[in-house]
């Protein structure tokens, strides 16, 4: 079945693929700003074991923005199980949204290289709060004045979904926040964010349970 949409020939399936496409060359991208210790030629094993441990701030900033990213897809895949149709207004909220996505590469980057420089973290920090903060506009126009669902969503899902949203960008602002006192630790403290999604907690159980019913009433 063709889903209503005020853009013709556009279905909420495009933007999908698009998006896919997207989060997938950004998850790619992420592994350049791992560069290979340059060493002279043959170094000895301690050299260069020294040089891949010294590289840490660069792995641990990768792992964290894979894993953001990661839950970002899964995020916007389940934003996406509730809506039925697309307009010209929340295609160009998922295009900021992307847009929000396609830089965290160059601020992978950029943290990476100087894990203990303010700039750097709130670089980091601010390219999450965007993505976060576009995901959550997207949502909040979705339910509201876009009217994209086929129903009325309920206050339970909604207060869930906006609580996971959130809960990022807020977490940033902390880690920017500590920055200032700490740049290094700022750095080190992002991996809370994907820490606190993958955990299992009640509030998954909740969302899921959520999720299910409403495609059962679809």
């Amino acid at each position: 079945m063709t889903e209503k949409n005020d853009l013709v020939g556009l279905t909420k399936n495009r933007i999908e693929a698009l998006t896919d496409g997207v989060f997938a060359i950004a998850m790619t991208l992420i592994v350049f700003s791992i560069k290979v210790p340059d060493l002279p030629e043959h170094p000895s094993a301690g050299e260069l074991s020294k040089s891949l441990l010294a590289m840490w701030p660069s792995f641990l900033t990768y792992v964290i923005s894979f894993a953001v990213l990661g839950i970002y897809w899964i995020g916007h895949h389940n934003h996406f199980c509730f809506i039925r149709r697309v307009d010209r207004k929340s295609m160009w909220i998922n295009m900021a949204f992307l847009c929000a996505i396609t830089l965290i590469p160059f601020s992978t980057a950029l943290l990476a290289r100087y894990p203990d420089q303010r700039i750097a973290v709130i670089v980091y920090g601010v390219n999450f709060i965007l993505v976060g903060m576009t995901l959550y506009a997207h949502f909040w126009y979705a339910v509201g004045p876009g009217h994209l669902l086929d129903k009325e969503m309920e206050p339970r899902y909604r207060h869930v979904a906006q609580k996971l949203i959130l809960s990022g960008p807020v977490a940033s602002i902390i880690c920017i926040v500590i920055a200032f006192w700490h740049p290094l630790i700022a750095s080190t403290l992002f991996v809370l964010i994907p820490i606190f999604y993958i955990v299992p907690r009640s509030i998954d159980r909740q969302f899921a349970a959520v999720l299910r019913s409403i495609q059962g009433d679809s």
